[in-house]
């Protein structure tokens, strides 16, 4: 990690979860973060946390406003130049079958889970090209639906499920890009399952699946004999892919706890 110190990197939906965990396990390591939200107060206390170690810098952001996200990276611009790391931690999930959903909650999954994490990148990219970052690494937090078959029989995932399986393929397809240009820069896509974290946070945290109770997530992982990971896992999982070696590209990381029984 230590060729990341004092480098910037930007997490999306920092202000809780997964997210949070992230930018301050990145922080801690001496990497300049840029936590974006809709609601910014958490990651103000954490840049007063991480004040000894690294720089947190709090930038509101509604992600499913392609404006916002233009300023937000005129801003990082001005004031650092670049990212060199980014993570697509920000994601929704609405509780909306194929045969009766509400379009409205397929909508904010486009526009959440694919739109915003595919601008992110194209403006993240646009800023590394301009400055020539030829070792920069992009993170998008997919899930574990996201490469399975949609028949589960839980059919309020099966458009979540879709939109996990765009954000496969347009993971593979930019890393295919970035090949083609020649560069080092690298793109991985990790999966995890269902995590543990506070309910009723920012819209940001993928792994909140905010529309189920706490009672359906239990049965959920009763149904299925796996436990929820911890926020703290996916953070680690973010440290081991950026602290690989250069020369290697982890291109797909898939966390899945052990069965229960």
């Amino acid at each position: 990690m230590e060729r990341w110190r004092g480098r910037a990197a930007l997490v999306t939906g920092a202000s809780s979860g997964t997210g949070y965990a992230v930018a301050e396990a990145l922080a801690t390591h001496g990497v300049n973060v840029i936590g974006c939200a809709r609601r910014i107060e958490n990651i103000e206390e954490l840049a007063k946390k991480c004040a000894s170690c690294g720089k947190v810098t709090a930038i509101k952001c509604d992600l499913v406003n392609e404006d916002d996200i233009v300023h937000m990276f005129q801003r990082i611009e001005k004031e650092f130049g670049h990212v060199d790391i980014v993570v697509n931690n920000a994601g929704t999930f609405t509780h909306d079958d194929l045969l009766t959903g509400d379009s409205k909650g397929w909508k904010q999954m486009i526009d959440l889970n694919v739109m915003a994490l595919s601008i992110c990148n194209r403006e993240a990219l646009r800023l590394m090209f301009k400055d020539k970052i030829d070792d920069g690494h992009i993170i998008n937090f997919n899930s574990i639906a996201g490469h399975m078959n949609s028949q589960t029989g839980h059919n309020a995932f099966d458009f979540y499920i879709g939109a996990k399986h765009m954000v496969t393929a347009l993971t593979k397809a930019l890393n295919a890009e970035l090949r083609q240009k020649k560069t080092n820069i690298r793109v991985t896509s990790i999966s995890g399952g269902l995590v543990q974290t506070e309910v009723g946070g920012d819209r940001g945290d993928l792994e909140k699946m905010r529309e189920l109770s706490p009672g359906q997530i239990r049965v959920l992982q009763e149904k299925n004999r796996f436990p929820a990971q911890a926020a703290k896992d996916m953070a680690d999982a973010v440290l081991y892919v950026v602290g690989a070696p250069p020369y290697v590209n982890v291109r797909e990381l898939t966390l899945l706890m052990s069965p229960i029984g």
